[in-house]
Protein backbone atom coordinates (compact mmCIF):
# COMPACT_ATOMS: atom_id res chain seq x y z
CA UNK A 1 0.00 0.00 0.00
CA UNK A 2 1.18 3.54 -0.65
CA UNK A 3 1.89 5.96 2.19
CA UNK A 4 -1.24 6.91 4.08
CA UNK A 5 -3.32 4.03 2.73
CA UNK A 6 -4.71 1.60 5.30
CA UNK A 7 -5.69 -1.92 4.30
CA UNK A 8 -8.67 -3.25 6.22
CA UNK A 9 -9.08 -7.04 6.15
CA UNK A 10 -12.59 -7.91 7.23
CA UNK A 11 -14.34 -11.22 7.68
CA UNK A 12 -12.45 -14.03 9.40
CA UNK A 13 -8.81 -13.56 10.34
CA UNK A 14 -7.27 -16.92 11.29
CA UNK A 15 -4.71 -15.84 13.86
CA UNK A 16 -4.38 -19.50 14.88
CA UNK A 17 -6.09 -22.81 14.15
CA UNK A 18 -8.96 -21.90 16.47
CA UNK A 19 -8.23 -18.24 17.24
CA UNK A 20 -10.32 -16.13 14.88
CA UNK A 21 -10.60 -12.34 14.78
CA UNK A 22 -13.17 -10.32 12.84
CA UNK A 23 -10.73 -7.90 11.25
CA UNK A 24 -7.26 -6.46 11.12
CA UNK A 25 -5.65 -3.39 9.64
CA UNK A 26 -2.36 -2.88 7.87
CA UNK A 27 -0.71 0.41 8.74
CA UNK A 28 2.82 1.25 7.61
CA UNK A 29 3.32 -2.27 6.35
CA UNK A 30 2.51 -3.90 9.69
CA UNK A 31 -0.41 -5.71 11.28
CA UNK A 32 -2.56 -4.05 13.90
CA UNK A 33 -5.81 -5.08 15.53
CA UNK A 34 -6.46 -1.51 16.66
CA UNK A 35 -8.63 0.59 14.38
CA UNK A 36 -6.56 3.50 13.01
CA UNK A 37 -7.91 6.98 13.67
CA UNK A 38 -7.43 8.18 10.11
CA UNK A 39 -6.25 7.17 6.67
CA UNK A 40 -7.41 6.25 3.20
CA UNK A 41 -8.97 2.84 4.00
CA UNK A 42 -9.29 0.06 1.42
CA UNK A 43 -11.23 -3.00 2.50
CA UNK A 44 -10.79 -6.64 1.53
CA UNK A 45 -13.32 -9.24 2.64
CA UNK A 46 -12.56 -12.93 3.14
CA UNK A 47 -10.68 -15.48 5.19
CA UNK A 48 -7.14 -14.38 6.05
CA UNK A 49 -4.15 -16.55 6.86
CA UNK A 50 -0.54 -15.64 7.61
CA UNK A 51 1.57 -15.95 4.48
CA UNK A 52 2.11 -19.62 3.71
CA UNK A 53 5.42 -21.39 4.32
CA UNK A 54 7.27 -23.65 1.89
CA UNK A 55 9.85 -25.26 4.15
CA UNK A 56 11.69 -27.06 1.34
CA UNK A 57 12.16 -24.88 -1.71
CA UNK A 58 15.10 -23.96 -3.93
CA UNK A 59 15.09 -20.43 -5.32
CA UNK A 60 18.03 -19.92 -7.69
CA UNK A 61 18.23 -23.56 -8.78
CA UNK A 62 17.05 -25.67 -11.70
CA UNK A 63 17.79 -29.19 -12.89
CA UNK A 64 21.30 -28.19 -14.01
CA UNK A 65 22.45 -25.99 -11.14
CA UNK A 66 22.43 -22.28 -10.34
CA UNK A 67 20.27 -19.95 -12.42
CA UNK A 68 20.51 -16.22 -13.08
CA UNK A 69 18.67 -13.51 -11.16
CA UNK A 70 15.95 -13.13 -13.79
CA UNK A 71 15.05 -16.81 -13.48
CA UNK A 72 15.33 -16.70 -9.69
CA UNK A 73 12.94 -13.75 -9.63
CA UNK A 74 10.39 -15.67 -11.72
CA UNK A 75 10.66 -18.59 -9.26
CA UNK A 76 10.13 -16.34 -6.25
CA UNK A 77 7.18 -14.61 -7.93
CA UNK A 78 5.53 -17.95 -8.72
CA UNK A 79 5.79 -18.92 -5.06
CA UNK A 80 4.53 -15.52 -3.92
CA UNK A 81 1.53 -15.54 -6.23
CA UNK A 82 0.57 -18.97 -4.84
CA UNK A 83 0.53 -17.50 -1.33
CA UNK A 84 3.98 -18.64 -0.18
CA UNK A 85 5.49 -15.67 1.63
CA UNK A 86 8.12 -17.48 3.72
CA UNK A 87 10.58 -19.92 2.16
CA UNK A 88 13.14 -22.12 3.82
CA UNK A 89 15.55 -22.48 0.92
CA UNK A 90 16.85 -26.00 1.47
CA UNK A 91 20.09 -25.63 -0.46
CA UNK A 92 21.10 -23.56 -3.47
CA UNK A 93 24.41 -22.75 -5.19
CA UNK A 94 23.07 -19.33 -6.23
CA UNK A 95 23.50 -16.14 -4.24
CA UNK A 96 19.95 -14.92 -3.62
CA UNK A 97 20.69 -12.30 -0.96
CA UNK A 98 19.40 -9.62 -3.33
CA UNK A 99 15.87 -10.93 -2.61
CA UNK A 100 16.18 -9.53 0.92
CA UNK A 101 16.17 -6.01 -0.56
CA UNK A 102 12.87 -6.56 -2.35
CA UNK A 103 9.75 -5.76 -0.35
CA UNK A 104 7.52 -7.49 -2.90
CA UNK A 105 9.06 -10.97 -2.70
CA UNK A 106 8.82 -13.77 -0.14
CA UNK A 107 11.14 -13.76 2.82
CA UNK A 108 13.84 -16.43 2.53
CA UNK A 109 15.59 -18.47 5.23
CA UNK A 110 18.65 -20.01 3.59
CA UNK A 111 20.45 -23.26 4.37
CA UNK A 112 23.50 -22.36 2.28
CA UNK A 113 24.65 -24.86 -0.30
CA UNK A 114 24.05 -28.63 -0.11
CA UNK A 115 26.93 -30.60 1.39
CA UNK A 116 27.26 -33.95 -0.36
CA UNK A 117 29.65 -36.88 -0.60
CA UNK A 118 31.93 -36.96 -3.65
CA UNK A 119 29.99 -38.11 -6.75
CA UNK A 120 26.96 -38.86 -4.59
CA UNK A 121 24.55 -36.11 -5.58
CA UNK A 122 23.18 -34.09 -8.51
CA UNK A 123 25.98 -32.44 -10.47
CA UNK A 124 26.48 -28.68 -9.89
CA UNK A 125 24.23 -28.58 -6.82
CA UNK A 126 26.40 -28.97 -3.77
CA UNK A 127 29.87 -29.13 -2.30
CA UNK A 128 31.14 -32.65 -2.95
CA UNK A 129 33.54 -33.63 -0.18
CA UNK A 130 34.82 -36.50 1.95
CA UNK A 131 33.97 -37.14 5.63
CA UNK A 132 37.17 -35.60 6.99
CA UNK A 133 36.10 -32.27 5.44
CA UNK A 134 32.53 -32.31 6.72
CA UNK A 135 32.97 -30.25 9.89
CA UNK A 136 34.78 -27.47 8.03
CA UNK A 137 32.14 -27.28 5.29
CA UNK A 138 29.29 -27.34 7.79
CA UNK A 139 30.90 -24.43 9.63
CA UNK A 140 31.26 -22.55 6.34
CA UNK A 141 27.62 -23.02 5.35
CA UNK A 142 26.39 -22.28 8.88
CA UNK A 143 28.05 -18.88 8.59
CA UNK A 144 26.63 -18.29 5.08
CA UNK A 145 23.09 -19.42 5.81
CA UNK A 146 20.26 -18.11 7.92
CA UNK A 147 20.37 -20.60 10.75
CA UNK A 148 20.22 -23.84 8.76
CA UNK A 149 22.67 -26.24 7.11
CA UNK A 150 21.69 -28.90 4.55
CA UNK A 151 23.43 -32.30 4.28
CA UNK A 152 22.83 -34.99 1.70
CA UNK A 153 22.28 -37.94 4.01
CA UNK A 154 21.95 -40.65 1.39
CA UNK A 155 22.12 -41.09 -2.36
CA UNK A 156 22.70 -43.72 -5.00
CA UNK A 157 25.85 -45.72 -4.28
CA UNK A 158 26.86 -46.85 -7.75
CA UNK A 159 29.02 -49.70 -6.48
CA UNK A 160 26.18 -51.12 -4.38
CA UNK A 161 23.56 -50.31 -7.00
CA UNK A 162 21.19 -48.90 -4.38
CA UNK A 163 20.64 -45.99 -2.02
CA UNK A 164 23.28 -45.79 0.69
CA UNK A 165 24.21 -43.57 3.62
CA UNK A 166 26.78 -40.89 2.81
CA UNK A 167 28.37 -40.11 6.19
CA UNK A 168 29.92 -42.23 8.95
CA UNK A 169 28.22 -41.73 12.31
CA UNK A 170 31.27 -40.05 13.86
CA UNK A 171 31.56 -37.50 11.05
CA UNK A 172 27.86 -36.64 11.28
CA UNK A 173 28.05 -36.20 15.06
CA UNK A 174 31.01 -33.84 14.85
CA UNK A 175 29.47 -31.82 12.02
CA UNK A 176 26.07 -31.44 13.68
CA UNK A 177 27.73 -30.44 16.94
CA UNK A 178 29.69 -27.75 15.09
CA UNK A 179 26.56 -26.39 13.44
CA UNK A 180 24.81 -26.23 16.78
CA UNK A 181 27.83 -24.48 18.32
CA UNK A 182 27.47 -21.84 15.61
CA UNK A 183 23.75 -21.46 16.26
CA UNK A 184 22.51 -23.31 13.18
CA UNK A 185 20.10 -26.20 12.84
CA UNK A 186 20.83 -29.10 10.52
CA UNK A 187 18.62 -30.92 8.06
CA UNK A 188 19.38 -33.73 5.62
CA UNK A 189 18.08 -35.14 2.38
CA UNK A 190 17.19 -38.78 3.12
CA UNK A 191 15.24 -41.16 0.90
CA UNK A 192 16.27 -44.52 2.36
CA UNK A 193 16.19 -46.23 5.72
CA UNK A 194 19.80 -46.81 6.72
CA UNK A 195 21.01 -43.25 7.39
CA UNK A 196 18.14 -42.20 9.66
CA UNK A 197 19.05 -43.67 13.03
CA UNK A 198 22.64 -42.43 12.90
CA UNK A 199 21.59 -38.91 11.91
CA UNK A 200 18.92 -38.64 14.59
CA UNK A 201 21.17 -40.03 17.30
CA UNK A 202 23.85 -37.61 16.08
CA UNK A 203 21.48 -34.74 16.92
CA UNK A 204 19.99 -33.70 13.59
CA UNK A 205 17.04 -31.29 13.74
CA UNK A 206 15.07 -32.21 10.63
CA UNK A 207 14.97 -34.71 7.77
CA UNK A 208 13.78 -33.94 4.26
CA UNK A 209 11.59 -36.46 2.39
CA UNK A 210 11.98 -39.13 5.11
CA UNK A 211 10.48 -41.83 2.90
CA UNK A 212 12.65 -44.42 4.68
CA UNK A 213 10.98 -44.04 8.06
CA UNK A 214 9.96 -47.36 9.61
CA UNK A 215 8.21 -48.54 12.75
CA UNK A 216 11.67 -48.81 14.33
CA UNK A 217 12.81 -45.24 13.56
CA UNK A 218 9.54 -43.31 13.83
CA UNK A 219 9.51 -43.54 17.67
CA UNK A 220 13.10 -42.24 17.72
CA UNK A 221 12.10 -39.19 15.66
CA UNK A 222 9.16 -38.56 17.96
CA UNK A 223 11.25 -38.94 21.12
CA UNK A 224 13.91 -36.52 19.85
CA UNK A 225 11.44 -34.06 18.31
CA UNK A 226 13.06 -34.36 14.88
CA UNK A 227 10.82 -32.80 12.24
CA UNK A 228 10.16 -34.13 8.76
CA UNK A 229 9.30 -32.31 5.54
CA UNK A 230 7.84 -35.08 3.34
CA UNK A 231 7.74 -33.22 -0.02
CA UNK A 232 5.04 -35.59 -1.30
CA UNK A 233 4.67 -33.71 -4.59
CA UNK A 234 8.29 -34.63 -5.24
CA UNK A 235 7.95 -38.23 -4.06
CA UNK A 236 5.28 -38.59 -6.77
CA UNK A 237 8.16 -38.51 -9.30
CA UNK A 238 9.77 -41.70 -7.93
CA UNK A 239 8.11 -44.13 -10.39
CA UNK A 240 9.37 -42.10 -13.33
CA UNK A 241 12.85 -41.92 -11.87
CA UNK A 242 12.81 -45.67 -11.26
CA UNK A 243 11.73 -46.39 -14.83
CA UNK A 244 14.57 -44.27 -16.16
CA UNK A 245 17.25 -45.95 -14.06
CA UNK A 246 16.20 -49.57 -13.70
CA UNK A 247 18.24 -50.77 -16.66
CA UNK A 248 21.47 -49.79 -14.93
CA UNK A 249 20.41 -49.93 -11.26
CA UNK A 250 17.52 -52.40 -10.83
CA UNK A 251 17.92 -52.66 -7.02
CA UNK A 252 17.74 -48.89 -6.69
CA UNK A 253 14.69 -48.72 -8.97
CA UNK A 254 12.84 -51.37 -6.98
CA UNK A 255 13.71 -49.57 -3.74
CA UNK A 256 12.42 -46.24 -5.06
CA UNK A 257 9.13 -47.88 -6.06
CA UNK A 258 8.69 -49.39 -2.59
CA UNK A 259 9.34 -46.05 -0.93
CA UNK A 260 6.78 -44.45 -3.23
CA UNK A 261 4.13 -47.10 -2.66
CA UNK A 262 4.14 -46.64 1.10
CA UNK A 263 4.62 -42.87 1.14
CA UNK A 264 1.20 -42.00 2.56
CA UNK A 265 1.36 -44.70 5.22
CA UNK A 266 4.82 -43.45 6.21
CA UNK A 267 3.70 -39.85 6.65
CA UNK A 268 0.54 -40.79 8.54
CA UNK A 269 2.44 -43.13 10.86
CA UNK A 270 4.95 -40.36 11.63
CA UNK A 271 2.16 -37.86 12.33
CA UNK A 272 0.27 -40.32 14.52
CA UNK A 273 3.46 -40.91 16.56
CA UNK A 274 3.85 -37.18 17.22
CA UNK A 275 6.62 -36.41 14.72
CA UNK A 276 6.41 -32.72 13.65
CA UNK A 277 5.44 -32.56 9.96
CA UNK A 278 5.83 -29.45 7.79
CA UNK A 279 4.98 -28.48 4.22
CA UNK A 280 7.70 -28.40 1.57
CA UNK A 281 7.48 -28.79 -2.20
CA UNK A 282 11.11 -29.29 -3.30
CA UNK A 283 10.45 -26.77 -6.07
CA UNK A 284 13.42 -25.54 -8.04
CA UNK A 285 15.13 -28.75 -9.11
CA UNK A 286 12.90 -30.50 -11.60
CA UNK A 287 9.63 -29.24 -10.13
CA UNK A 288 7.99 -25.87 -10.83
CA UNK A 289 7.42 -23.30 -8.13
CA UNK A 290 4.04 -22.43 -6.66
CA UNK A 291 3.02 -25.93 -5.52
CA UNK A 292 2.29 -25.21 -1.87
CA UNK A 293 -1.47 -25.85 -2.16
CA UNK A 294 -0.81 -29.18 -3.86
CA UNK A 295 1.52 -30.27 -1.06
CA UNK A 296 -1.02 -29.40 1.64
CA UNK A 297 -3.59 -31.45 -0.27
CA UNK A 298 -1.13 -34.36 -0.36
CA UNK A 299 -0.73 -34.26 3.41
CA UNK A 300 -4.49 -34.43 3.78
CA UNK A 301 -4.58 -37.35 1.34
CA UNK A 302 -2.01 -39.07 3.55
CA UNK A 303 -4.45 -38.84 6.45
CA UNK A 304 -3.32 -35.72 8.30
CA UNK A 305 -6.36 -33.72 9.48
CA UNK A 306 -6.99 -30.63 7.38
CA UNK A 307 -6.37 -28.14 10.20
CA UNK A 308 -3.06 -29.81 11.04
CA UNK A 309 -2.00 -29.86 7.38
CA UNK A 310 -2.88 -26.17 7.23
CA UNK A 311 -0.84 -25.46 10.35
CA UNK A 312 2.10 -27.23 8.69
CA UNK A 313 2.21 -24.38 6.16
CA UNK A 314 0.88 -21.58 8.36
CA UNK A 315 0.91 -21.11 12.14
CA UNK A 316 2.93 -24.18 13.10
CA UNK A 317 5.48 -23.74 10.32
CA UNK A 318 6.08 -20.09 11.17
CA UNK A 319 6.55 -20.91 14.83
CA UNK A 320 9.01 -23.71 13.97
CA UNK A 321 11.04 -21.32 11.84
CA UNK A 322 10.90 -18.55 14.41
CA UNK A 323 8.92 -16.11 12.27
CA UNK A 324 5.74 -14.24 13.28
CA UNK A 325 2.27 -14.83 11.95
CA UNK A 326 -0.65 -12.41 12.22
CA UNK A 327 0.50 -10.66 15.39
CA UNK A 328 0.32 -7.08 16.53
CA UNK A 329 3.20 -5.19 14.92
CA UNK A 330 4.36 -8.08 12.70
CA UNK A 331 5.16 -7.50 9.02
CA UNK A 332 1.88 -7.70 7.11
CA UNK A 333 2.46 -10.89 5.11
CA UNK A 334 -0.94 -12.47 4.61
CA UNK A 335 -3.20 -14.23 2.13
CA UNK A 336 -6.95 -13.76 1.80
CA UNK A 337 -9.26 -16.51 0.49
CA UNK A 338 -12.91 -16.74 -0.57
CA UNK A 339 -13.76 -19.46 1.97
CA UNK A 340 -12.49 -21.15 5.11
CA UNK A 341 -9.36 -23.18 4.24
CA UNK A 342 -9.82 -25.21 7.40
CA UNK A 343 -12.98 -26.69 5.91
CA UNK A 344 -11.41 -27.41 2.52
CA UNK A 345 -7.69 -26.98 1.86
CA UNK A 346 -8.42 -26.83 -1.88
CA UNK A 347 -9.23 -23.16 -1.23
CA UNK A 348 -5.46 -22.54 -0.95
CA UNK A 349 -5.07 -22.98 -4.70
CA UNK A 350 -6.94 -19.72 -5.42
CA UNK A 351 -5.86 -16.76 -3.26
CA UNK A 352 -8.14 -13.74 -3.51
CA UNK A 353 -5.43 -11.34 -2.32
CA UNK A 354 -1.75 -11.71 -1.45
CA UNK A 355 -0.21 -9.02 0.75
CA UNK A 356 3.57 -8.73 1.25
CA UNK A 357 4.96 -6.22 3.75
CA UNK A 358 1.58 -4.48 3.65
CA UNK A 359 1.56 -4.21 -0.13
CA UNK A 360 -1.18 -5.95 -2.12
CA UNK A 361 0.65 -7.79 -4.91
CA UNK A 362 -2.11 -10.13 -6.13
Amino acid sequence: MSDGVVLHVRGRVLVGPQEVRDELWVVGGRVTFRRPVAGDVRTVDGWALPGLVDAHCHVGLDAHGAVDEVTSEKQALADRDAGTLLIRDAGSPADTRWIDDRDDLPKVIRAGRHIARTRRYIRNYGHEIEPDELVAYVAREARRGDGWVKLVGDWLDREAGDLGACWPREAAEAAIAEAHRLGARVTAHCFAEDSLRDLVEAGIDCVEHATGLTEETIPLFAERGVAIVPTLVNIATFPGLAAGGEGKFPRWAAHMRRLHERRYDTVRAAYDAGVPVFVGTDAGGSLPHGLVAAEVAELVKAGIPAVEALSATAWGARSWLGRPGLEEGAPADLVVYEADPRADVAVLAAPRRVVVNGRTVV
